[in-house]
């Protein structure tokens, strides 16, 4: 299992649960020295890995290749972006997507190869409820005042791009995790969940069975719309 972004946060505490499960787990981190601390903090394997940059990814892959594999991805890499609509630029909206859409991108393709085969290949697409348009666009929803564009959008990608994987490997179970309003970094820790409770969604989701659901968006208590 490879999970990216997981030197701190969500994935961090996702690891540390998948750990626990009895999974052996790459921390894949763009920072080394972080990627490492994490990792050995956490009895994981570490690899550098740059969502954004393609070499690194490439050699991520070719490194996990030589070392035995690999079963279960999840692209939990991700930056966010607060700032009014009216002020939002295209530099803007492409800096987002560029991690948050192109490196999710970027990472499937490289690791490909290994999750085909894989008796069991699972991925796990780390989104988040801003990222569906029912939810944006019904008044009455827990996201209804929310007005933004560059994050929102990049989420709603992911989502797509999660129903075409799914559709392209009939084998993968390809699903989206939606984590909730949780308290991390991304957030300045305003998140009214605890990481234990963001993580279940994508804890579930990683062990899901080779007979189970792929091409679905949800999150701890169930089905999130799309």
């Amino acid at each position: 299992m490879l999970i990216t972004g997981a030197n701190k946060g969500l994935d961090y505490t996702a690891a540390q649960r998948l750990l626990a499960k009895g999974h052996e787990v790459w921390l894949a981190a763009r920072d080394p020295g972080l990627g490492i601390e994490a990792a050995e903090k956490l009895g994981a394997r570490f690899v550098q890995l740059d969502v954004t940059d393609d070499a690194s990814v490439t050699t991520a892959a070719e490194q996990v290749a030589e070392e035995g594999g690999l079963d279960v991805l999840v692209n939990n890499a991700g930056i966010g972006a607060r700032m009014p609509v009216a002020d939002t630029a295209a530099s803007d909206v492409s800096r987002v997507f560029e991690t948050n859409v192109l490196g999710v991108v970027r990472v499937v393709h490289a690791f490909t190869s290994l999750l085909d085969a894989s008796t069991s290949p699972v991925v796990v697409n780390v989104s988040s409820g801003l990222g569906s348009i029912t939810y944006a666009s019904d008044l009455e929803s827990p996201y209804a005042n929310l007005n933004s564009l560059a994050y929102p959008a990049s989420k709603a990608a992911l989502n797509m791009l999660t129903v075409q994987w799914a559709k392209a490997h009939s084998r993968w179970r390809v699903n989206a995790a939606d984590p909730g309003f949780t308290a991390t970094d991304l957030n300045d820790h305003r998140g009214t969940q605890t990481v234990e409770e963001g993580t279940d969604a994508i804890v579930r989701l990683a062990c899901v069975a080779s007979n189970g659901p792929s091409g679905t968006f949800s999150d701890r208590n169930g089905t999130v719309p799309w």
